[in-house]
């Protein structure tokens, strides 16, 4: 039996193109994202005498996963003795498509280098052994970093048991995100809001406010079409108007509201199609926290905030906020009582003060975009 060929889950015995394979098996399972939750995105790349021979990625849930795509594509015995680069081990279990380990060990690959073990227990290291059992060296731990980033939803959805949280703002300068007359649009430019839209995509969910709906009557529609996207109103007595653009797809909306809402109001939202999740109640508000693990219990990994800025910061005080996408308009409101991007977190020391780690600023003419992720207290 060949042993996994790691050391502190560091790969070992790295050849000069290892990482230049992982990372075409990263960039391929990209293109998968949005479309595979609540399956991991994956991509696999197949090399022998040190050129690529075969690639795939998975595509979309239900669909061949990324070593099935690859494996595919390789007629004959042509697999055979060649090594396998994939983000993720293989999974074990029977799901709606057959154990990827069992087709690889099939096609006489000889060597699987692996990013990073499964976190999900129907996998977590039985494919590796099962590898190795059939002869087939196993080295995992090549871009496990980047690997674990590109899969961070999904990692927390098993781990956890809980949906990832971005949340989003548009605000000016100086933290606003409407006038004292709540005059709000537009803070950002029309080519930063196409961007945004488009970004709505990788997600499986978009959340926001009553207050939001009953100001701005979103549509909350991803720029891609073909995207179906669950739409969460989080409404602790049930205000929203039953005319609201969102309902037009009323098979796409949730409401999640409290015992404070009056039931004739939920029957109307269930009878028009429309699931009403009826959550208990904390700080005179819809537990989020229990919500978002009865979403994640409907296969909902991910989740968008937009708004406003109450959700934002009773999710940011409950510790239930990911990672953050700043928009900045370089606008300048200039008055105090104007509407802030996050209110309610009661914060009285800056040392209590939130902060966001690894940032990335992006530029979008004229505005900017700033990404971060929640450092928790330990």
């Amino acid at each position: 039996m060949i042993k996994e060929n790691t050391i502190d889950g560091k790969a070992t015995g790295l050849n000069m193109n290892d990482e230049l394979f992982m990372q075409r098996a990263l960039e391929l399972a990209l293109q998968g994202k949005g479309y595979t939750s609540p399956n991991p995105m994956v991509g696999a790349v197949i090399v022998k005498n040190n050129k690529v021979i075969a690639e795939g990625f998975h595509a979309r849930c239900g669909e061949d996963h990324a070593e099935t795509a690859a494996l595919k594509k390789c007629k004959g015995n042509v697999a055979k003795g060649a090594t396998l680069y994939v983000n993720l081990e293989p999974c074990f279990h029977e799901g709606r498509t057959p154990p990827c380990v069992d087709a690889v060990i099939a096609a006489g690959i000889k060597e699987v280098v692996i990013a990073m073990k499964d976190p999900n227990p129907l996998t977590n290291g039985k494919s590796i052994r099962k590898l190795n059992n059939a002869g087939i060296t196993t080295r995992v731990g090549i871009l496990g970093d980047q690997a674990g980033r590109l899969n961070e939803a999904f990692v927390k959805f098993i781990k956890e048991g809980m949906p990832f949280v971005v949340a989003k703002v548009a605000q000016t300068i100086d933290g606003k995100i409407a006038t004292t007359a709540r005059d709000s649009m537009w803070i950002t430019s029309e080519k930063t809001r196409e961007m945004s839209r488009t970004v709505r995509a990788e997600f499986d969910a978009i959340l926001v406010g009553v207050n939001t709906m009953m100001v701005d009557d979103p549509r909350l529609e991803p720029q891609d079409a073909k995207k179906v996207l669950k739409k969460i109103i989080v409404d602790t007595r049930l205000r929203v108007p039953l005319i609201s653009k969102i309902f037009k797809k009323p098979e796409q909306c949730i409401v999640a509201t409290t015992n404070k809402a009056a039931l004739s109001q939920i029957s109307l939202l269930k009878h028009k199609g429309i699931e009403v999740i009826v959550c208990p109640v904390r700080n005179n508000k819809v537990d989020l926290k229990w919500l978002f693990k009865e979403l994640a219990k409907e296969n909902i990994t991910s989740i968008l905030i937009e708004g406003g800025s109450e959700v934002i910061g009773s999710a940011l005080k409950e510790g239930l906020v990911d990672k953050m996408h700043i928009y900045i308009a370089p606008k300048i409101v200039g008055d105090q009582k104007a509407l802030s991007s996050v209110t309610g977190m009661n914060i009285s020391k800056i040392e209590e003060a939130l902060q966001l780690k690894d940032l990335q600023v992006l530029y979008f003419h004229p505005d900017i975009r700033i990404e971060g992720y929640v450092l928790r207290n330990s």
